[in-house]
Order: structure tokens, then C-alpha cells, then sequence
């Protein structure tokens, strides 16, 4: 390696921009039998450094959100969902909610692709370059109260206020205690008009006081900040795993279905 190259690389490596040498030598392969000028020359390299970066961040993003799997708003079967208004899903898709701090809320019985829609929106707006974070409301709790315990209640709240989204999925599969309620809507309150939630949820609103301990009051109090600014899609279909086992044969017999 010349001292000239040694020189590029400890210079790349100063400003992070370790994308640089690993092309240098076919770009300035390029620009010599092109003819290219200085400046395309230059145009070229920081864009390859451009994209490394993107990529970088990408991949940042991707792991602080989370996410249990990757499934995306074109991989839904809306077809199958024909509850679904799938232009208002659209024009989530868009991430205007994110502007003003909206909320987004899927209701439906299990299985019905609620969990699929809000990692597909969560995906989308990593993608867009913001910071998501994907949580059940089973773990948000669980982390909640062992914060709560060991005297690190509000720094583990802000790790579920400071990001773009937060989604909370399967809201209302157990029910919440009283604290476990009240440190529930400490996050909603934090993020209150400040950043969006993206929730599903097996329970109709109406239901929403069973959720929390049957305290009809906090229930309330939290729909009264959910759902101030939000969308809420209704999902009313067949669960996709009881069509893949109609299809496969393994209801049929057992629950005399014809």
C-alpha cells in the first residue's frame, strides 16, 4: 500500500467514512477511463459514502425497534380482510400521522393481521429515518415494574418516550393492576401530542375498563389522550392461522366444519 493510500484511509477513518477505501480503487479506476472531472470524481466517492451511511443508520434503527418480524404493508392480504379500509391504510402509510403526534389503533379478535399492520407502519417509518420501538404491553409492563423496583422508573420510561413511535401490541390479552394501570398511563400522558402510539388490541373500547382492573376512570383517562388525535381501523375477518389450517385439512374433522 502506497503512503498516499495510507494517508486516505487515516483520513477516512478520522471522519468515519470507512466506506470510502473499500471503493476508491474502482472508482478512480472509473474516473480514469471515463475521463470524469474532479468534482464527479468527488460526487461519486461521497455517495458511495452517503449510502454506507444510510445503511448504517438503517441498521441501528432496525435493532433499537425491535421488531419480532418483518412483514410489510405489501405482503397483507387485504383481499382477505375486506373489513379493512385498505385506502386509509394507505395514507398511514404516508407517516403524516407522525407530524403531529397521532395515534393509530387496530382493533380485532387474535389473529387477524393487527400485529402484521403496526410492524409493517413500524417498518416504513424506520425506513423514513426515525427512531421506532416495538413492545407488547405484557413486557412494557413487566419492564415498567422491575424499573419501578430497582429505582430506574424514569429512565426506563423515556427509552418508550424518546422515539418517533412507539408500538404497543396486545393490549387487553391480561388484565392490568392498578399500578401496573397507572404506569401504563404515565407513558400515554409522556407522550401525550408529543410522539405517536401505534396499539392493537383484542378489546373493544367499550371493554377497555376490564382492561385496566376494572377501574373505569384511568380507562378513560388513557382513551380520553389515545384517542384524541388517532385512527382507529376495525378488523372484523377470519383469523389468518384457522384459514391456513381450514386449507390444510386440520379443522375440518375436529370441529365437524363442512
Amino acid at each position: 500500500m502506497s503512503l498516499q493510500m495510507q494517508r486516505i484511509e487515516s483520513y477516512c477513518e478520522r471522519l468515519n467514512l470507512s466506506r470510502i477505501p473499500e471503493v476508491l480503487d474502482a472508482v478512480a479506476e472509473e474516473a480514469s477511463s471515463s475521463e470524469l472531472s474532479y468534482t464527479d470524481f468527488l460526487e461519486k466517492i461521497l455517495g458511495e459514502a452517503s449510502r454506507a451511511a444510510d445503511e448504517r443508520m438503517r441498521k441501528t434503527l432496525m435493532h433499537f425497534a425491535k421488531f419480532p418480524f418483518t412483514k410489510t404493508l405489501e405482503s397483507f392480504d387485504f383481499a382477505f380482510q375486506r373489513s379493512i379500509d385498505k385506502k386509509k391504510v394507505k395514507e398511514l402509510a404516508a407517516l403524516r400521522f407522525l407530524e403531529g403526534g397521532d395515534n393509530v389503533i387496530f382493533l380485532g379478535p387474535p389473529g387477524v393481521g393487527k400485529s402484521h399492520l403496526a410492524v409493517a407502519l413500524g417498518l416504513k417509518t424506520a425506513e423514513a429515518g426515525h427512531r421506532v420501538y416495538f413492545t407488547t404491553a405484557a413486557d412494557l409492563i413487566s419492564r415498567l415494574l422491575k424499573a419501578h423496583t430497582d429505582g430506574r422508573l424514569e429512565e426506563r420510561i423515556r427509552v418508550f418516550v424518546n422515539c418517533t413511535l412507539l408500538i404497543i401490541d396486545e393490549i387487553g390479552y391480561l388484565p392490568l393492576d392498578q399500578h401496573a394501570s397507572s404506569l401504563f398511563f404515565q407513558v400515554v400522558c409522556r407522550r401525550y401530542e408529543k410522539g405517536s402510539i401505534i396499539l392493537t388490541s383484542n378489546k373493544s373500547y367499550g371493554q377497555w375498563g376490564e382492561i385496566f382492573g376494572g377501574d373505569s376512570v384511568i380507562a378513560s383517562a388513557i382513551l380520553d389522550r389515545l384517542l384524541h388525535h388517532s385512527t382507529t381501523i376495525n378488523i372484523k375477518g377470519e383469523s389468518y392461522r384457522l384459514k391456513e389450517k381450514k386449507k390444510a385439512g386440520l379443522l375440518g374433522t375436529e370441529r365437524g366444519d363442512k
